[in-house]
């Protein structure tokens, strides 16, 4: 396959897009600490040599390149009938995501779809599982639609409803507050929605980032320019997977409000 039909990572080409004619300005220093901080070579080189692969294959792939082993807790709570809403917290943003998928995925024969809005959905390997959300720019008209077929297919759903990574709040590392479409839609679509809990972290260089951000009023999303660092940070390591009893589609009754369900799942899959 040939290069230019996979997303590569490439830092020149965004500053180009992104500053016009001002990319000139920037001193080489700046983009090539870009370039080493989203590890453009290696991740590049990584998805060359994996170009072949694509759905719980390219998972895979990743799994083994990243050397991530899992500790996997309640198999036994994943359904045999009917479809699902997974829904997990987002500690990490990378391995997180590529784990769930690559458990569920070999779970059910790969009749998965992520729902997600990240970079990892760029990725060529990952688009047959990928309900592509962003937001922003041609895509955002499409948005409901791509929702909507994607709660409507025989495919189980993968999310994660913070949309973003975990943030430190008070000391505590712990998701931002769960957006209630997945409550919503799996109503709607009568799916069954089965609490995930991840186990791990980010470096404190990272939260303390995320946070000074905050604090600045900067709206743009610096830290996840570290997400790849991060997840180079995390290597070769074990996560524990903790999978909860399904809940059905029917206990999300009006006695409360989408988003208060969304809040009571959230704070169940921490206590699982």
């Amino acid at each position: 396959m040939a290069d230019n039909s996979i997303f590569l990572i490439d830092i020149d080409k965004v500053l180009r897009e992104k500053a016009g004619k001002k990319a000139k300005r920037i001193p080489r220093f700046v983009v090539s600490y870009l370039k080493r901080i989203v590890h453009q070579d290696e991740i590049n080189s990584f998805l060359k040599g994996v170009s072949d692969k694509t759905g719980v294959d390219f998972l895979k792939a990743c799994m083994d390149y990243l050397d991530v082993k899992l500790e996997v807790n309640g198999l036994e709570n994943l359904p045999q009938e009917g479809l699902c809403t997974f829904v997990s917290n987002h500690p990490l943003g990378g391995q997180d995501g590529i784990a769930l998928g690559y458990v569920l995925g070999t779970h059910y024969n790969g009749r998965i779809k992520y729902l997600v809005n990240d970079l990892l959905m760029n990725l060529h390997g990952l688009a047959p599982l990928c309900i592509p959300i962003n937001k922003t720019g041609a895509q955002s008209r499409d948005f409901p639609r791509m929702v909507e077929a994607g709660f409507k297919s025989d495919d189980h759903i993968i999310m994660f409803p913070a949309g973003l990574c975990s943030r430190r709040q008070q000391g505590v590392i712990k998701d931002l507050p769960w957006k209630k479409t997945f409550v919503t839609k799996s109503v709607e679509t009568q799916r069954m929605v089965v609490p995930i809990h991840f186990e791990g972290r980010n470096s404190n260089f990272f939260y303390n980032l995320a946070n000074l951000c905050k604090f600045l009023g900067i709206k743009f999303n610096i830290a996840m320019l570290y997400l790849a660092d991060e997840m180079y940070k995390n290597r070769h390591k074990t996560f524990k997977v903790t999978i909860g009893k399904p809940i059905p589609w029917q206990t999300f009754d009006k006695s409360k409000t989408p988003a208060e369900w969304a809040d009571y799942v959230r704070e169940l899959v921490y206590k699982i």
